[in-house]
């Protein structure tokens, strides 16, 4: 794995280790951020494989166009578009007021991201 693939790596390892803490926390979860990081996670992971395969990808947090993307070198990744979906609404749009995430949205951003990670670590040979 390239250093530059390995440190988009750390980076979605760290957005995943946030969105846990957000929505575990005992006292005041925050939902609205578990659900942001489970998107920054999953479009890092993503931008992690285009990174591997030397494909240029747009300034996007859009996870439907980067899945297309990766779906060149990663066609078995195609199930993933739904969760891609789901968790794009994240990226922006409950960052600021007038939209807030729900536990169960939460919970669902979690289980999308965990999948999404699994499937993308799983193809770069890391432990999941």
């Amino acid at each position: 794995m390239k250093q530059s693939t390995l440190e988009w790596v750390e980076k979605a390892e760290g957005d995943w280790i946030m969105a846990q803490r957000a929505y575990r926390a005992r006292k005041d979860p925050v939902y609205d951020a578990a659900c942001f990081h489970c998107q920054q996670c999953v479009e890092k992971y993503l931008k992690a494989e285009l990174n591997e395969a030397m494909m240029i990808f747009n300034k996007t947090h859009d996870l439907e166009d980067l899945l297309k993307q990766v779906l060149a070198v990663e066609p078995g990744q195609a199930s993933l578009q739904p969760r891609a979906a789901f968790l794009t609404n994240f990226a922006v749009r409950y960052r600021y007021p007038g939209q807030t995430a729900t536990k169960a949205q939460a919970q669902q951003a979690l289980k999308d991201c965990r999948e999404m990670r699994r499937v993308i670590r799983t193809a770069f040979g890391l432990p999941v």
